[in-house]
């Protein structure tokens, strides 16, 4: 089993990349589209999926990454490729979280995520997942912010970027509204 993979970077397409270990031998790796550059040397943890057709390996940069990938695949109707699409909504602790609130919203802006499994993830998870409290015991995304990331993506806003412009606001005691009017002012 392939559990892990450091080499150059020779390939670059929108969800894969084709690693060269010192070995010679080049690796079709599936990941969440990334930082990369053709060139760049690099070190993924990987998950191998093996099945009647093919071999695919799935790629993270941090072992937390791959161990909440696996715990995803455990949801029956989560394959590999769903798993990778839920990983690229929000980091690993918003997932989590959205999972702990069982915020089924949240859930279902994942690319071919149906609510019927967004409500079976949360229903199977829940109780795996611990719920990441701030120190004043507030959830770090809760509702107003995903309510936010959702005003600025109506907007015309890339999800991935309305999230980073999100998470650098200090929503402590500030109503939707208010952090909306920030975001487009920080933009």
């Amino acid at each position: 089993m392939i559990s892990y993979l450091s080499g150059k970077i020779i390939q670059k397409n929108k969800n894969s990349l084709v690693i060269l270990t010192t070995g010679g031998v080049g690796y079709k790796v599936n990941v969440e589209s990334g930082k990369w550059n053709v060139k760049d040397n690099i070190s993924l943890y990987t998950y191998l999926k093996i099945s009647e057709n093919s071999m695919d390996l799935y790629g993270f940069e941090i072992v937390e990454e791959k161990q909440f990938f696996e715990l995803l695949l455990s949801v029956k109707g989560v394959g590999p490729r769903s798993a990778m699409n839920i990983l690229s909504v929000g980091s690993i602790d918003e997932i989590q979280n959205a999972i702990g609130r069982s915020d089924v919203k949240y859930l279902t802006a994942v690319q071919g995520m149906g609510k019927k499994i967004a409500e079976r993830l949360c229903v199977e998870l829940k109780s795996k997942v611990e719920s990441r409290k701030s120190k004043d015991g507030e959830d770090l995304v809760g509702d107003v912010l995903v309510e936010v990331v959702d005003g600025l993506v109506s907007m015309g806003y890339n999800r991935e970027v309305a999230r980073d412009i999100v998470r650098s606001l200090d929503s402590v005691g500030k109503s939707t509204e208010d952090l909306l009017r920030e975001a487009l002012r920080g933009v």
